[in-house]
């Protein structure tokens, strides 16, 4: 099967003025399309081209020598994902189920946002900051450049993108101001509780 870069879930001045259609615009339809259109290349012709792109994820994941295809493969999963962690309206005080697990596994939404900030902007270069079902468990993890939770057996809910690219037409060099409005105006809690149900 083809990989095939995904519409938005929104117009791409629908997260403005938080993350501006000019960054959606390079972001999605360039870097996304870029690891999209890279890891067909890879696959075309082998025994992964028609596995699932979470197969492919995985079985790159193993093999030193596909390192070039999980970096692509992997890009095109947490882009995805992170599309659909973002919402207009979003972000604030979690909701729904999450925000009693957040409760409990974090002792308050206010312990949350601190520790989830201080992950996102810790993370040294390109990377991402995660908030995932581990054992049970909510916990915060970041990875650097693609890598993903998928591969560690952990379930993402929610990622926040701290590539440069994913802020730097709007903040310049100011993750912290970046990660501030991600979870104060971006998070989509909804698919956060809908990966918590699917989890469970």
């Amino acid at each position: 099967m083809t990989i095939q870069l995904p519409d938005l879930p929104y117009r791409k001045d629908a997260l403005a003025p938080h993350v501006s259609a000019s960054t959606l615009e390079f972001h999605h339809d360039k870097h996304h399309a870029a690891y999209v259109n890279n890891t067909n290349k890879f696959i075309a012709g082998t025994e992964l081209a028609d596995k699932s792109l979470e197969e492919i994820i995985a079985a790159a994941a193993k093999a030193p020598d596909k390192k070039a295809l999980f970096n692509n493969a992997a890009q095109v999963w947490n882009h995805t994902f992170l599309w659909n962690s973002m919402a207009p309206n979003g972000g604030g005080k979690a909701r729904g189920a999450v925000a009693e697990r957040i409760e409990q596994d974090f002792k308050g939404t206010g312990a949350f946002a601190e520790a989830f900030a201080a992950a996102a902007v810790g993370q040294f270069g390109s990377g991402w900051a995660w908030l995932v079902l581990d054992g049970g468990k909510l916990k915060i993890e970041t990875t650097a450049n693609a890598d993903t939770p998928l591969v560690h057996g952990k379930t993402p809910l929610f990622t926040c993108d701290v590539w440069e690219h994913a802020y730097y037409l709007d903040y310049q060099n100011r993750r912290p101001d970046y990660v501030k409005v991600f979870l104060d105006k971006l998070v989509n809690w909804d698919f956060v509780n809908a990966n918590l149900q699917r989890a469970r």
